[in-house]
């Protein structure tokens, strides 16, 4: 009997049987969503359907708006009003019923204060825009958007759908912010009392089940507690919460039961406190067990947990104790559409991990507008246009480095059929994500080394380790291609006394060579990360950054919950951080700093690390050029950068040799 067995067991939702215990959960797709004329993409649709191939038991994709009077967000056409939405529905929802899963339309009444221009409960600053107000919806406009709501309904169980989720009273959208004081200050029957600020989904769910029958799912989406402290401002620790305590969480999911709700499918956080609505990788997996594990006890209607879940381990213990019903992935489904699947075939080791990185999904969709994706997995989100070609012809490939960028390259090779020989100098493969994994609340990245090892291993990839390659050893391979993934060193700019620091990877590599007192040069990615690892064993940190911010490096820098995160940790953890400061000299006392205005000052250390960035190894494209063959450089072999840049270049030049 395998230790999974339990997330295979089918549990039903009002009447609808679910087949296990795995739930796509709904994410914002971006322009990955919508055809021209507002319907479900050709994109979207083979993307859920690959999810319900994959094993997944429930799929719900993000919301869809209902809004045709009030609202200016429609996302390209309200579905109370297109008929093209719903006929592309109806191909959706076939689709994912074809494949052996069910489908739930989550239905939104709107984003609230979260974006400018959309209306909230009271008049409330815009996020993170705090010049902008959001303005105040009338009685009667409430009553529009419950109506539409409604109507949404209707027409999502016309169109085959097994039930509907409300969005949301989770992340701070308008139905959460009408349910909490510190966002609605009315004074008409939709303010005041909880009950009141609940009216909303009461009157939702009242209204659909008597338009839908009693026998028609309808949960809604609960973020349990908001960790919000004041506009733009997230409670790291739970305390001085404004918003929803978790008692009261509580207290919501037993009035929305005694509504009529039939399941909740819950989380936490809002926009306010992004790091516990989507959380990074700095939030410990499998947070959210003990939050709807308290909510369960007081329900007999199931719960669906979120949020940093993938853990099967975690998540099989947590079903078990009867702590949750169901386990909701959003993020890991996109690193890997076939996780239920092999996970019961008996093989976790296969299923590519979400490292909690938030550049492919977050990032390209909140913060920059672009489809959502991810970084591990190039394909996700663009299964129609960037899938995997057959290889053309009998090809050998060398592949130098063994780096992520050169692991990827020589996976998505032999997956193509090509015969692949990867060459790597070191004893070891993984490149800089070694010292990436090494941190302990990056298990993630030391997951996905793992993966990538077994996956060239299953593959029948040649490896050859120690071996730095000669162009005679190349020459011998025969090459028909060959890709460079040869990587970066650790950047060394001449400042005097700079030989006396410990750089970024040794000090990643061996902690005990670093002291008590910790100045660490550079407040990129690897920097903050090395200062939160030192904090959190107790040492006295303190991070000297040149530009005006930290983790802005890059040119992307880093998405905005991991580095309200780590912001919200230094402060926790006492790490003292000093921008527009530059590093002038390092002595045997610390580092002599200079500030904006020119003065110089001495910070006394024990260990200064220099975490100054990287630099590309030596070119060898252009010393190999006699080989006649065609040459391709990946990952930070152009540059240092993202897991996400070297994942993605090297995928898609692999998948056009």
């Amino acid at each position: 009997m395998s230790n999974y067995d339990v997330l295979k067991q089918p549990y039903r939702i009002c009447n609808v049987e679910i087949k296990n215990r795995f739930t796509v959960i709904p994410m914002t797709m971006g322009g990955l969503a919508y055809d021209e004329q507002g319907g479900f993409s050709e994109n979207l649709i083979h993307y859920f359907e690959l999810r319900a191939q994959g094993g997944f038991g429930l799929i719900i994709p993000g919301a869809a708006s209902t809004d045709a009077h009030v609202d200016p967000y429609s996302a390209l056409g309200p579905l109370v009003t297109n008929p093209h939405w719903q006929e592309r529905a109806k191909v959706l929802v076939e689709r994912v019923h074809n494949r052996g899963a069910k489908i739930f339309c989550q239905l939104t009444m709107g984003l609230g204060r979260n974006y400018p221009g959309l209306p909230g409960p009271s008049e409330n600053p815009v996020w993170r825009n705090p010049d902008l107000k959001s303005p105040e919806l009338t009685n009667e406009q409430i009553k529009q958007k419950i109506a539409d709501i409604i109507e949404g309904a209707v027409i999502a169980k016309q169109c085959g759908y097994d039930g509907v989720e409300i969005h949301a009273m989770h992340w701070g959208y308008l139905l959460d912010q009408m349910a909490m004081s510190f966002y609605n200050r009315r004074t008409d029957e939709y303010g005041g009392s909880l009950e009141n600020r609940l009216r909303c989904a009461r009157e939702i769910v009242e209204g659909i089940h008597e338009k839908c029958g009693r026998d028609f799912p309808v949960g809604m989406r609960l973020g349990l507690k908001t960790y919000i402290k004041d506009y733009d401002k997230a409670t790291l620790t739970g305390e001085e919460e404004v918003g929803r305590t978790l008692e009261e969480g509580i207290e919501i999911a037993k009035l929305l039961e005694k509504y009529g709700y039939d399941f909740l499918d819950t989380d936490t956080g809002t926009y306010d406190s992004f790091y516990y609505a989507c959380p990074p990788m700095y939030n410990p997996q499998g947070f959210m067990i003990p939050l709807a594990a308290a909510a369960k006890k007081e329900v007999s209607i199931p719960v669906i947990a979120g949020g940093r879940m993938q853990n099967y381990d975690l998540a099989a213990k947590a079903v078990e104790a009867g702590e949750i019903d169901a386990v909701g992935l959003g993020r890991p489904s996109l690193a890997d559409p076939e996780y239920p699947n092999k996970l019961f075939a008996g093989h976790p080791e296969q299923i590519r991990p979400c490292i909690g990185c938030n550049m492919g999904c977050f990032r390209r969709c909140v913060e920059t507008g672009e489809p959502v994706s991810c970084a591990v997995n190039p394909q996700a989100g663009r299964e129609t246009v960037m899938g995997l070609k057959p290889g053309e012809g009998e090809k050998k490939v060398v592949v130098v480095g063994g780096g992520v960028a050169g692991m990827e390259a020589a996976r998505t090779a032999a997956l193509r059929g090509y015969k692949v020989t990867l060459f790597e100098k070191s004893d070891h493969l993984g490149g800089h994500i070694v010292e990436a994994g090494a941190h302990s609340f990056k298990s993630e990245i030391a997951k996905l080394n793992a993966w990538y090892q077994n996956e060239l291993k299953n593959l029948n990839v040649n490896i050859k380790m120690e071996h730095e390659p000669c162009i005679n050893c190349i020459k011998k391979q025969e090459p028909d291609a060959i890709v460079l993934a040869t990587g970066t060193n650790v950047a060394s700019p001449k400042i005097p006394g700079l030989e006396k620091a410990v750089d970024s990877l040794t000090a990643i590599d061996k902690p005990e060579l670093l002291g008590n007192k910790v100045v660490i040069v550079g407040g990129g990615l690897v920097g903050c990360e090395i200062a939160l690892d030192e904090a959190n064993h107790g040492k006295d940190v303190t991070i000297v950054e040149a530009l005006g911010d930290i983790m802005a490096a890059g040119g992307a820098g880093a998405p905005y919950p991991n580095r309200q995160m780590i912001v919200d940790l230094f402060e926790n953890k006492g790490v003292k951080v000093f921008t527009n400061t530059k590093l002038a000299e390092v002595t045997d006392e610390g580092a002599v700093v200079e500030k904006a205005d020119g003065s110089k000052e001495l910070f006394p250390a024990d260990t200064v690390v220099s975490a100054l960035g990287f630099r590309p190894a030596p070119n060898l494209k252009e010393q190999w050029a006699e080989l006649g063959v065609p040459m391709y450089e990946v990952g930070d072999a152009t540059g240092a950068g993202t897991i996400l840049k070297a994942i993605w270049d090297a995928y898609e030049v692999a998948n056009n040799i």
